[in-house]
């Protein structure tokens, strides 16, 4: 995202546009699947003096606003990604943690219709899928290592 993507993303999200938010919105841009203390990291290599609470304001207002989407695959600190509003899933590698994207592979929201959940009175709006597995270089060392 450049700054003035971000800075329309925020305005048009009905939030002011501050330096804080902004280097969130580029760290995660540069990170995608960022954990809380690598945003932190990331936005402090940018505003030295930005404070801990300030971070965590920002991911809960970006998050809350829908500029950034919030994941938490088990056994996995608080990841964010700026990839919203669309059906894709993640792969996580048991191994290294390492998360990725993956599209839905059936092309639509096939796991947002569940005749359960209409029968149970719940309007379903969100679902997460999340794949587990190894990466390319984790099962690569575990081959090696047999």
């Amino acid at each position: 995202m450049t700054p003035t993507d971000s800075e329309h993303a925020l305005r048009g999200a009905g939030l002011r546009v501050t330096r804080p938010r902004l280097a969130v919105l580029d760290v995660v841009a540069e990170r995608p699947h960022a954990d809380t203390g690598t945003v932190l990291d990331g936005v402090r290599a940018l505003l030295p003096a930005v404070s801990h609470q300030a971070v965590y304001d920002c991911l809960g207002a970006l998050t809350d606003a829908g500029l950034l989407r919030r994941i938490q695959p088990a056994g996995s600190a608080a990841r964010y990604e700026l990839r919203v509003g669309d059906n894709h899933h993640h792969l996580v590698c048991r191994s290294c943690g390492a998360v990725t994207d993956v599209d839905c592979a059936v092309g639509h929201a096939p796991c947002l219709a569940t005749d359960d959940a209409e029968a149970r009175g719940f309007e379903v709006d969100e679902a997460e899928v999340i794949y587990w597995g190894r990466c390319p270089a984790c099962s690569t060392t575990l081959r090696s290592r047999s």
